[in-house]
């Protein structure tokens, strides 16, 4: 019975490095038992190459369904679409997200960014998400607040 096609369960493929480690890959495509200490010890397996690839955090997303977790499922599948997004720019993301950090324009471009550039449209419809709710909220940051932080800036270079 090929798993793959179907969805994968808990009971026949957790944890998937022991029952089946022919899903697991590298970035490079990889199989998980050529990555041995040996390899990166001697520069045949690079760090950047043992990253978390989106097909393994799917396979964990259908695990943690067939257990009942629907939420962590969803945060997998989120990961799963941050993974190719750069590590820097993440960081800008995250502290945008921050309440009144951003203004509801500045969010919805990055939910534009993040689907049209990244292909990440869970995550971006998730800050869509957080822009209304910041909205409602009053959790924006006033467009105006850009304007002023803007002329301070241009005062203290010039």
């Amino acid at each position: 019975m090929n798993h793959v096609a179907d969805k994968l369960h808990y009971k026949q493929d957790y944890p998937l490095s022991e029952k089946r480690p022919d899903l697991v890959k590298t970035v490079k495509d990889r199989p998980l038992d050529q990555i041995t200490l040996e390899a990166v010890m001697n520069g045949e397996v690079e760090a950047d190459e043992i990253r978390v690839t989106p097909q393994t955090l799917e396979y964990q997303a259908q695990i943690a369904e067939s257990i009942g977790r629907p939420q962590l499922a969803g945060n997998l599948r989120r990961a799963a679409e941050l993974t190719r997004v750069p590590d820097e720019r993440i960081l800008e993301i995250y502290n945008a997200m921050r309440p009144n950090m951003s203004t509801k324009e500045d969010l919805l471009g990055i939910a534009d960014e993040l689907e049209n550039e990244y292909e990440a449209k869970i995550n971006a419809d998730l800050v869509r998400e957080a822009a209304e709710v910041y909205e409602r909220r009053g959790r924006l940051k006033a467009p105006e607040e850009d304007q002023a932080e803007a002329q301070l800036e241009e005062m203290s270079d010039g």
